[in-house]
């Protein structure tokens, strides 16, 4: 009969958990060594989408500030040409931290600051700068067209036009990635919100 309890623990630790003396080598189930690794992944994903961020955000802010003409014509004349620097330019440097934060979970496992915040920082910040990158290019690309058909601004300074389009649509596309990032960070805090940790497992 004293067999009985140590047998059933034993059948226990096939299906459950470890003894007793070897509970230290048991962590917590969402830091199993797959479930690490799943969220590793994902961290990277997230990762990949902030660097592309960055780099076409960051390509933008540089083609509208050093966009200006042999006539005089410049960017900074335009206030909505500014707006598309300043987003461009604050979704650079926020991609940047972000990208920074994603590099610390991967290579250290835990959130930069305590996993309640971060979660909802990066989601909060992925869709007010989101919203931000998208309404300045969606400005510039209006003002942009205006220029082309209401006077001779394009006709005469046809490159100014030609640089101000390619870096609204730089910039669009660093919008798309962000908020591919965005799904993610929503799908981080969803998780959160479910299970008490930022990953499903």
């Amino acid at each position: 009969m004293m067999r009985s309890p140590q047998e059933s623990l034993r059948n226990g630790v096939l299906e459950t958990s470890t003894p007793p003396h070897h509970h230290h080598h048991q962590p917590h189930h969402f830091h199993s060594t797959v479930s690490l690794l799943k969220l590793r992944r994902f961290n990277t994903l997230i990762l990949i989408f902030r660097f592309v961020s960055f780099c076409f955000c960051l390509a933008s802010t540089i083609f509208m500030a050093t966009n200006s003409s042999s006539n005089s014509l410049s960017w900074a004349d335009f206030t909505t040409l500014r707006v598309v620097v300043a987003a461009n330019g604050i979704v650079a440097v926020y991609s940047l931290a972000e990208m920074g934060a994603s590099i610390w979970e991967i290579l250290k496992g835990t959130t930069v600051f305590p996993e309640t915040i971060q979660v909802w920082f990066d989601f909060s910040h992925d869709q007010v700068f989101a919203y931000l990158l998208v309404s300045a290019n969606v400005a510039g690309t209006t003002m942009v067209r205006t220029l082309r058909n209401d006077g001779d601004t394009c006709s005469v300074n046809s490159s100014f036009c030609v640089q101000s389009t390619i870096s609204i649509s730089l910039g669009y596309v660093g919008f798309l990635f962000l908020g591919f990032s965005s799904l993610l960070s929503g799908f981080r805090v969803g998780c959160f919100i479910i299970n008490g940790s930022r990953f499903h497992l």
